[in-house]
């Protein structure tokens, strides 16, 4: 059974449907909680793979949250290391800033569902082939990160073009929460009540939206994790 890194930054932000997919590889996660305080490797060591989850913090937050440094080297060994990589959310930001590209806060946040659209001519990308050109996703952030260079834009939204990345054969960074369950957005929703109301935006809406969207959202995540995890 190969062993698989997972940085998780706040309880209810865990694998999600991620776990799904690294059983069918026979994977097994090697969580480090980071939240808890437990300190993050100096490298990836004999893993086979890194999966680095989401968290309210930003990546320019190094001072408030010095782990984040600790996190971009880790990101770095792996990259290094050949070593397949990936960032949901939070994590998709610490890669984009591994790889040397700008995270930044966006100009207003992201947060339910809207619709996403896979760019043209990347229908065949190993993780996205065969999946709806457009479909309803599950998002919650407030920062943006530019492309980083080498790397291929493969998801976009109305309100942000780099939802979704591939850097390599193996490496890919998520900002939406293609991960998504049904008890990770009811306890977004209960953790962010103040972020919903920043925006106006109705908690019991996203949670009700979720009944319509989330069966297809699963379906999609179960195919990109598994597709992911064969590659470990």
């Amino acid at each position: 059974m190969s062993r698989v890194l997972v940085v998780q930054h706040v309880a209810f932000e865990g694998l999600g449907t991620i776990a799904d997919g690294l059983g069918a590889a026979d994977a097994m996660a090697d969580y480090i909680r980071a939240d808890q305080g437990q300190p993050i490797p100096a490298n990836v060591g004999d893993a086979a793979g890194l999966v680095v989850m989401g968290g309210p913090m930003g990546v320019y937050e190094k001072g408030r949250y010095p782990f984040l440094r600790d996190e971009i080297r880790l990101i770095e060994d792996a990259l290094v290391k050949e070593k397949p990589v990936l960032g949901i959310c939070l994590g998709s930001q610490l890669l984009a800033s591994a790889l040397g590209a700008e995270v930044r806060k966006a100009k207003s946040k992201e947060i339910g569902w809207h619709q996403v659209w896979l760019s043209e001519g990347d229908l065949d990308d190993e993780l996205l082939s065969g999946i709806d050109s457009s479909f309803m996703a599950y998002h919650w952030h407030g920062d943006v990160f530019e492309l980083p260079a080498g790397a291929e834009v493969l998801v976009s939204s109305e309100a942000t073009r780099n939802q979704a990345f591939r850097y390599g054969g193996s490496t890919y960074g998520f900002l939406f929460h293609l991960e998504a369950t049904g008890d990770i957005i009811r306890d977004m929703v209960k953790a962010g009540e103040d972020e919903l109301q920043e925006i106006g935006a109705d908690g019991d809406q996203i949670l009700a939206e979720a009944g319509n969207h989330l069966p297809r959202l699963q379906q999609v995540g179960s195919l990109v994790w598994k597709r992911w995890a064969a590659s470990l």
